[in-house]
């Protein structure tokens, strides 16, 4: 096991560099796309290409385009684009044609719509959200964009918790977390396959939290690296998340 520290000042300049992003209200998803390639947040074509094909218009019920979080009811938040690209660009060698994906938190959608086109017609993408109303809403915004993988079950959306990913579909070659926790629950380090990848915001949610690769090595062996600060909601039950405000 191996970390990466980060120092309060690294923090504090993350933390400076992204507020200027907050003030950016770009037009359309092409605006947005090369503005998060601009700041080297995307750093590949395959992600470029494929956050290219998924329009967050779709996807997030204001300001799409602006790089900062969105509120989306029950407590809920779609994360800022350039967490987006940030994940998928750790996740993107997992997320190879006829793999396996799980989204935690899925919240709108937007990522199991990414996750999708990069796994392709042979993969699978399960979303797991603890909030009924937010998984209807996901379902009708991947049918606008494209009904075609919910058809033929590429994606699944399911009312479920998180904390202990989903079973029934798994392992996967790759894990995302949209919400932090204070420790990485066992379950989804079970559910990862052989030479499967986590990515998870790790900390309190009133402390420094960090952005967490987790490798799940060729003899089973595990490996985490702190990749960045970061900031989420967290990832609790549904009573608590719904007591929080209500947009």
């Amino acid at each position: 096991m191996s970390y990466k520290l980060v120092s309060s000042q690294r923090v504090i300049n993350q933390i400076s560099k992204r507020m200027s992003w907050f003030a950016r209200d770009n037009v359309t998803n092409d605006d947005l796309i090369k503005n998060l390639m601009n700041e080297r947040v995307i750093k590949s074509e395959v992600v470029r290409r494929t956050m290219s094909a998924v329009d967050r218009g779709l996807f997030a019920p204001a300001h799409p385009y602006m790089d900062c979080p969105q509120p989306i009811g029950y407590g809920a938040t779609i994360s800022a684009p350039h967490m987006h690209a940030h994940a998928t660009e750790l996740l993107k060698d997992k997320l190879k044609p006829g793999a396996k994906a799980l989204d935690i938190g899925s919240g709108t959608g937007y990522l199991c719509a990414v996750f999708a086109l990069m796994v392709g017609k042979t993969g699978k993408v399960v979303g797991i959200e603890h909030i009924p109303q937010l998984v209807n809403r996901s379902i009708e915004n991947i049918k606008r964009w494209n009904s075609e993988y919910l058809d033929n079950n590429v994606i699944e959306l399911i009312v479920g918790d998180g904390r202990k990913g989903y079973v029934d579909e798994g392992p996967y070659d790759a894990i995302h977390v949209g919400a932090s926790i204070s420790e990485i629950p066992q379950s989804l380090i079970d559910q990862l396959a052989i030479g499967g990848r986590l990515v998870i915001p790790v900390g309190d949610e009133y402390s420094y939290q960090y952005l967490t690769k987790v490798d799940k090595q060729q003899d089973g062996s595990i490996h985490k690296e702190k990749v960045c600060a970061v900031g989420f909601v967290p990832l609790t039950d549904k009573d608590r998340q719904t007591g929080h405000t209500i947009y």
